[in-house]
Order: C-alpha cells, then structure tokens, then sequence
C-alpha cells in the first residue's frame, strides 16, 4: 500500500505574509494571525544492529511537558474521525523490516510559552502480529528525545539521533540525546540510528539567528534585565553597547524569509532605537546612523527579491502596508510606569512602554554652518483669512472672495523675466553643495556624561521626533548606505510624512500656524535634503535613468504631501530649489530628457487638492466704481491716473509676466513650461509637446469637473489664473494644425503658404 503525503505548508516561499493575492499562498502574517505549529516527520530507522525481534516497528510521538508520562500535552492534531486533539500519534507500522522508512507527519500545536522541559518524546514499538495471552501487542524497543529549546531558541531541522534501550532517567528533557548519560545502553553504541526531520511554521518564533539576538537584546533593554545570556553568551553590562550595535549591523545577515515574517516587528524595533536611545552605564548609545543603515539595507533586499509584489509605481506592497497600517510614533503615555531609578541600564521602552527619552541638545551638537543662509518666505496663506478655515472648501471659498494680495515683497519676486521664467541662479548649486560639506559633522553625540544625567533630576531630555532625525541621518548619510536610501526614496519619504502628520495630531498642533509647527533645524534638514537629492537628479539623469525618474517621482510626491502640513512658503522655496538647479543644467545642456523629468515633477506637484487655493486667485478684474458722484478737476486727474494704473495690471495679467508669477507661483510654472517647450526656437522639445499639452489640459479639466467651482462666478475666477494662455496660443499659432474644412490644410488664413508647409513639416513633430 502506497500512503499519500498529507498537503504541507511550504517550508520556504518568500511571500509579502498577507493574503494580498499577489504572490499566492505563504507564511502568516506575525502582525495579523497567530499560528504557532510543528510538524514532525520521521523517516527512517536502522534497527540492524539491535539485538532481539524488533520487526514490526511504529513510533510512538508525544510533546511533552516533563518526564512523568502524565505531563503528555493533548496538542497533536487528530485524524479525521477523531477528536481535535490527542496526545499522542503513532506512525504507519511496516511490517518485517528492521530498517523502516517512514512517511507520516505528525502536527502539533505549539504551546505559546515554552520551558526547558518541553520536548518531543519518540516510543519506539514491536508490535506482535499474533496476540498472546498476557502478552501487549506492543513491546517497547527503544526511546529518544528532542529538547524544543536551546538556549533559548526553537529548535528545528534534521536531527539524526541515537535510541536508548531504556527508558530516559530523571531530567533527562534538559539534556540532548547525544550527550552521553552514566548507566544507559544505546543501540549500536550510542550512534545516531534515527532520522527526523522538525519543521515550525510560527508567528512567535523567528528561526533565524540574527533576528533571535536582536529582539532578545531589545526585550531585555525593554525589561531592564542585566546581565542577559544569548545563546552560549552572557552579556553583561560593560560589553552591551558592542553587543547591541553588532546585533543590529548582522541583520543584514538574516535569511529573507524570517525578515519578511516579521518585518513590521523589526522596523517598529528600529523605529524605536532611533527616537530613544538607551542609555547604559550612565551614557547614551546613539543607534539612529545604525538603524537607519539597516533599514535602508533592509529595503533595498524586499524590492530586489519581491519585486514581483509591486505597484504601478514601483512601491513594494509589503513595506507600503506597513507605512500606512503599521507604522506610528512610539507611545508617549505619562502614566506608564517608569524603569527601576537605580537601574544604571535605561532601555528604549516598548511600543507602550514608559517615557524616558535620551536626546542630546540639538544646539550643541549642530555647527553654526548648518543654518543655511536662505530668505525667509512669506507663508502662502491668505492674511485677510482671519482663523483657520474647518473645511477645505471654506479656505477656498474664503481666498476666491477675497480681494487681491499684493505679493510684491514675495520671495517669488526674485524670479527673472519671460526669458528666464524661473530665476534660475548658476551660482545656486554650488551654494548648496558648500552647505551640505559643512554639515557634515552634525551627527548627534553618542554618549552624555553621568553627571549631566543626575542634574535633570531623573528626567532624561526631550524626546527625539522620528521625522526629524530620518531627515538627519538621511542628510549626513554617505556612501552605500545613501545610495541604498535613494534607490527606494518613496520609503523614507512617505515614512517621514506619516510621522509628521502622528506628530502634529497627537500634539494638538494640527490647528497651530504652520510657521510655528517645525523647529529650525529640521526646516535646514528638509531644504539640504531637497537640494542634494535634486543635484542628484540633475548629475545622474544620463547614467541610471530608471532610478533617477522614481526619484524624482518620490520627491514630487514629497512636496505634494508637504503643501498640506507645512509651511506654503517654505514647500514653494523647495519647489524653487529644484527648479533653479534643473534650470541650470538645462542652460547649459539642452536635454529633452531632463526637461521630461521636470515636466513630471510639476505634474505630480500641480496634482494637489487645493492647487487653486495655493495659487491664489485674483479678485474681479473690473475696477470698484468711484465712491463719489461728484470730484473735483485734480480729483479727475488722479483717477485718471489710477485707471491708467488699473488697466496696466489687467494688462499684466494677460501676459507671463514677473507680477503673474509672483501672485500665480504653480500656475506660473505650468504655463513658462508650456511657452519654453512650445517656443519654435527650441527644436529638440518637439517630443515633449503633447506631454505639455496633457498637463495643461488635465488641470483644466479638473477644475472644470471640480464641484467646489461650480458656481459661474468662481469658475471666471479661476480662468484667470490661466490668461497667459491666450497670448501662449497667439504665439505658437503657426504651429497649430487647423482642423477645419473652410481653410488649406497646409495652413492658417494669412500665414504665408511656404511657412505653413514649413510649420507642418518643420514642427510636426510637435503639434499639441
């Protein structure tokens, strides 16, 4: 009789541990189920050299909970027809054969906790094909044993074990098999006769030994349990920061299974070192350059081996569910319990753990360098807005009733005229890079002295906010480990938004104005960041394209997300940044490429729910008629001067000009970028046409189809912020194909025919 292999779980499938339907069946998730299984499997025996009639052998297999037989635990799944659990299965009997091979498999539930007694016992049976009187069908031949722990960890694999003729003595559970015990007899002389094989699918345990070591130092720093054993290890206090430290550099050792299985678990683990550090001996470790190299690593392996579990936009499943389920900032509950005060080791604090924050002062550790010399821009708010608007659509209505700002003393105003749409500096990049140079040195201290500690009277300094030292440490990265954090940039970006947005909500700031929201520091952290990543986009578009247009992506998503959390002003110098420095590079060197990756960034940035309202739109262009029915003759001579001046800025509103873009800051980039691709003279933008086109039309259309603009009057408001487009249009008119029946297919009424043809030939590539 051939015996069919019951169905086993896949004892390696690299999956995303959800059933997300992207890559089939895999291993539960630790952070929504619970499984906690073994299978064990034996497989063969070798009973030659034994000396009796042991034929006919089955294996008895138990989990055990200590010696007595009475400590069998009733875990093992049951057969069909029998009750759920049993505690004990026995294994297909093969009959006359001294040499069995075995194809059962046993599943057992694990307990959740484990002891060092628990272990798996194997009875090994003769079973007599004739019964006899006062004689057992079954007679044992044999005993061997698994310990489920060492040394603290599950133990599983293939065990190749020895049998003892007798039964094990006392507290033999604690001890392996292999281990020689006084006064027992072994068959063939204590070699290993029986082989098995233990598989764990468990949500509980790691079955990996970096992750084991890490997540036991972390628990122990969490409980403020010292000295710690580890494996053959006894950590003690004088070696714990090495320890630590190398836990966390190996985990980028760890097998890829494991570290999918329990990857929300170790990021909120890293999460944690790097808003508080623990302090140990009286000094403060600081792992947040540590964390966040591992986890750049860590990221850059689940896109490189899961890459089929990716969306649209090249974002691995697995790591945006954490960032938008998961992730969030460490609890701050003061009525949690503190750690023991006499206690020289301050751990970290778990998820819900108490509030003991080691942070050096910012101040003393951040070279006067960093503070980088950029003019303070004025918020993009409306200050006629008095409060903060409830709704998205009150902030709307209330800017498009308002009357016209005069923006005039805009940083905006520093942009350049209709030939330099977009201020760009040469000298602005390598202002940028000197700055970065110098902040160089801005890590944070990695230990504070004892003494310093006692004077904040048990009170560790304020806590580290997340989003602000990922800025940091992104900032001062370097080598490999930066360019791990720019290949998958939307990770840490997104990652840096959440924590913003937790921040601001949990504080009660949401409601604070925006300049207030953010210290100093992290707005220099954010402006260095924006313009080293931009110098990368600009230096490395002709090497590695593909990285270099998810990058750019990452950082146009950024900023969208910064609009609603940040300071207008200070998103709309960041928008700047860019653009000075893609401008730059394209003065210098005309690239259809590079100008399609700037197109993108407008795209993405222009895509925000309240484009309208950060662009300000102008009031009635009608002037207010005058408040008196009677004026005198200089009276007459004034509003005549004034009406000259009015119909002056209708007029300016027609045009691209310096005062458009200052008041009109998006919608002003939108339509410079459409004059400069549209514009005849620039022969190599003839591709990128259409794609100008399609942004300027989406956006029309959304306003269009926007319910917040239905009413006629606002809709005329919100035309206006396109008026240039008309004199646009006038000028690329030669090059626009006319689709009507009435006029000569090769060109307009009153365009000469030989520039018609050149125009549909010359720019037909270009035709929107």
């Amino acid at each position: 009789m051939i015996e069919i292999r019951p169905n086993r779980f896949p004892r390696f499938l690299l999956s995303c541990g959800s059933s997300c339907g992207l890559c089939g069946a895999g291993p539960p998730d630790p952070t929504t189920s619970l499984r906690n299984l073994l299978y064990v499997n034996p497989q063969s025996l070798n009973f030659a050299n034994r000396q009796g009639s042991a034929r006919n052998i089955t294996v008895k297999v138990q989990f055990m909970n200590g010696e007595d037989p009475n400590n069998a635990m009733p875990v093992i799944f049951g057969k069909s027809s029998c009750a759920d659990f049993a505690k004990e299965a026995y294994t297909t009997v093969v009959y006359h054969n001294r040499s069995p091979d075995f194809h059962d498999e046993i599943k057992i539930k694990l307990p959740a906790s484990l002891s060092d007694h628990h272990h798996i016992l194997f009875t090994f049976y003769h079973v007599s094909c004739q019964q006899k009187q006062n004689t057992p069908l079954e007679t044992p031949v044999g005993y061997t044993w698994i310990p489920m722990l060492q040394n603290g960890r599950l133990r599983t694999g293939h065990f190749c074990l020895p049998v003892s003729l007798e039964k094990p003595p006392q507290s033999y559970s604690v001890l392996s098999p292999d281990v020689p015990l006084p006064g027992m007899k072994w068959v063939d002389n204590h070699r290993g006769v029986f082989n098995v094989e233990v598989v764990s699918v468990s949500t509980i345990h790691t079955q990996d030994q970096y992750l084991d070591k890490f997540f036991a130092l972390v628990h122990a720093l969490d409980e403020h349990m010292f000295p710690v054993r580890i494996g053959d290890m006894r950590i003690m206090e004088n070696n714990l920061e090495a320890e630590l430290k190398s836990s966390i550099a190996a985990l980028n050792s760890s097998q890829l299974e494991p570290v999918v299985r329990f990857l929300h678990l170790l990021l909120d683990k890293l999460v944690l070192l790097v808003v508080r550090p623990p302090v140990i001996a009286g000094q403060i470790v600081n792992l947040g350059q540590t964390s966040f190299e591992v986890m750049a690593s860590i990221v850059n392996r689940l896109h490189k081996y899961l890459d089929t579990s990716q969306d649209m936009h090249g974002r691995n499943g697995l790591l945006s569910s954490y960032i938008h389920y998961v992730f969030r900032l460490p609890s701050t509950d003061p009525n949690s319990p503190s750690p023991d005060p006499n206690s020289s080791v301050t751990g970290p604090g778990g998820l819900g753990g108490s509030v003991h924050y080691a942070t050096m002062a910012r101040s003393a550790v951040r070279p006067a360098s960093l503070n980088l010399n950029r003019s303070r821009s004025l918020s993009n708010s409306n200050p006629d807005i008095s409060g903060t608007p409830t709704s998205p659509d009150d902030e709307v209505r209330s800017i498009i009733g308002s009357k016209g700002l005069d923006r005039s003393n805009s940083w905006v105003h520093t942009m350049g005229s209709k030939s330099d749409p977009w201020g760009s500096s040469p000298g602005s990049a390598p202002e940028t890079m000197q700055a970065m140079e110098r902040c160089g040195n801005r890590m944070s201290s990695h230990t504070e002295s004892a003494s310093f500690l006692q004077t904040l009277t048990g009170r560790l300094p304020t806590k580290k906010l997340f989003h602000e030292e990922l800025a940091l440490q992104w900032v001062v990265s370097s080598g490999s480990v930066r360019e791990g954090a720019l290949q998958q940039a939307w990770f840490f970006f997104e990652l840096m938004v959440k924590s913003i947005i937790h921040h601001l909500y949990f504080t009660e700031r949401l409601e604070s104005p925006r300049k207030n929201r953010f210290p100093e520091r992290f707005m220099d952290d954010i402006t260095a960041l924006v313009s080293t990543i931009a110098g990368d986009i600009v230096s490395r578009f002709q090497k590695d394209l593909e990285m270099v247009e998810r990058l750019n992506t990452s950082l146009a998503f950024f900023l969208n997300d910064l609009l609603s959390v940040m300071d207008r002003g200070f998103v709309f110098t960041l928008i700047r940044a860019y653009w000075k420095q893609v401008s730059t590079k394209l003065y210098a060197l005309q690239n259809p490429t590079l100008e399609s990756l700037r197109l993108d960034f407008l795209r993405i940035v222009c895509s925000h729910e309240h484009y309208v309202t950060l662009n300000l739109p102008c009031s009635l262009l009608t002037p207010p008629a005058s408040p008196s029915p009677s004026v005198s003759s200089a009276t007459s001579q004034s509003s005549g001067f004034s009406t000259h001046v009015q119909d002056q800025k209708i007029a300016n509103m027609f045009e691209l000009s310096v005062p458009f873009r200052e008041q009109h800051f998006l919608a002003g980039l939108v339509l410079s970028e459409l004059s400069v691709i549209l514009d005849p003279e620039n022969e190599g933008m003839f591709g990128l046409h259409k794609k100008v086109v399609s942004v300027v039309h989406n956006l029309l259309s959304s306003h269009d189809s926007d319910p917040r603009y239905a009413d006629p009057e606002v809709k005329a408001r919100v035309a206006m912020l396109y008026l240039p487009l008309i004199g646009i249009v006038m000028e690329t008119l030669p090059q626009l194909h006319d689709f009507t029946e009435s006029h000569n297919q090769w060109g307009r009424p009153g365009c000469p025919q030989g520039a018609a043809m050149g125009s549909r030939w010359g720019r037909g590539r270009g035709r929107g």
